[in-house]
């Protein structure tokens, strides 16, 4: 069984920068697209950065030039550096990937980042 672990949120001031880690874990043949999605209270789930097997990449617009996503193919681990940090982003980041042939979308338990102003 595949899993999705997460780590690196926590309480930042604006400005600052945090590193969000997802790893993935189990019996794993291939992983395609990973990405890291984001919740706010009372707000919908949004996609904030994606990144191909191939490593093309793409960014909610709020976060392009502050956020950069990358992976390491050989540690099944994919990476989210979030600088220039603002209190807007605050919100649970999930991590998300496709597994196997089929594409099996898996999540992670969630992170918490919070930005204070």
């Amino acid at each position: 069984q595949v899993r999705l672990v997460e780590s690196g949120g926590g309480l930042v001031q604006a400005g600052g920068s945090l590193r969000l880690s997802c790893a993935a874990s189990g019996t794993i043949f291939s992983i395609n697209a990973m990405g890291w999605y984001r919740q706010a209270p009372g707000k919908l789930r949004e996609l904030v950065a994606a990144i191909t097997s191939g490593g093309s990449t793409n960014y909610l617009d709020s976060v392009k030039g502050r956020f950069t996503i990358s992976r390491d193919n050989a540690k099944n681990t994919v990476y989210l550096q979030m600088n220039s940090l603002k209190p807007e982003d605050t919100a649970v980041y999930y991590c998300n990937a496709e597994v196997g042939i089929n594409r099996v979308p898996l999540w992670g338990q969630g992170t918490q980042v919070t930005v204070s102003s």
